[in-house]
């Protein structure tokens, strides 16, 4: 019987649709606890993730409910992290190649996408700053991309893939519907720029991970979208 996995998360958060991309592609057995960030039970941080972030996984242990965790579980918190741990916990999965050369690519691309296309992207839609640096990362992105792959390194859904994935998805609404805290405008405006011959390779890319079964299996684009429009009420004009 295999170790008992729980994966604390929240529908909305980028970072938790990571690991429950990751864990739909290798076929995993986990449960999934949804935690209200805006009135997080006591016991998460003091069982869980002292931080009292998601996502987070608890692994092994005895056979117990989410919310009452075991003190001897193993508790493993951050978004990247965990997709390391379910690489190395599902080494049959190709999560992470064997090679260690694509494991360094894979490294790479999930470095790059989190410094250079994840950050300035979620500064954008709260406004905090302009499009300029989403379009630097994603050309650099798009140089790590191979002619002629579906995926973000060699000829297998990996981790990389994971990980750009939720980010890849709120790229869409906000480029097709203009939702966020930017400037009226600004969000279609990355759009058409994202559309001229310069990003085709970064296009083909990503249109595959949104047509991928386990992100359509885990991610609500309609809800998400209903999100942002009550969230970002207020608009620069």
């Amino acid at each position: 019987m295999s170790e008992q996995l729980t994966l604390y998360l929240h529908k909305l958060s980028p970072y938790s649709a990571k690991i429950e991309l990751a864990l739909v592609e290798a076929n995993a057995p986990y449960r999934a606890y949804q935690v209200d960030l805006s009135n997080k039970p006591e016991w998460f941080a003091s069982k869980v993730n002292p931080v009292g972030k998601v996502p987070a996984v608890t692994y092994g242990g005895p056979n117990v409910e989410p919310d009452d965790p075991s003190p001897l579980s193993a508790k493993i918190a951050e978004s990247n992290i965990i997709l390391e741990f379910l690489a190395d916990l599902y080494p049959d999965s190709g999560l992470l190649p064997k090679d260690p050369v694509l494991r360094a690519k894979v490294r790479l691309f999930i470095d790059v996408t989190t410094k250079q296309v994840e950050a300035p992207l979620y500064d954008f839609i709260r406004g905090q700053e302009s499009y300029d640096n989403i379009l630097k990362g994603i050309e650099f992105l798009q140089g790590l991309l191979e002619e002629g792959r579906d995926f973000a390194v060699g000829d297998h859904y990996s981790i990389a893939d994971a990980c750009i994935s939720p980010g890849l998805a709120r790229l869409k609404i906000i480029t097709e519907t203009d939702i966020g805290k930017f400037p009226v405008g600004m969000g279609y405006k990355l759009g058409e720029e994202l559309k001229g011959p310069k990003f085709a390779k970064f296009r083909k890319y990503a249109q595959g991970m949104l047509d991928r079964p386990s992100l359509k299996q885990t991610y609500d684009e309609e809800y998400t979208t209903t999100f942002f429009r009550t969230r970002f009420t207020e608009r620069v004009q």
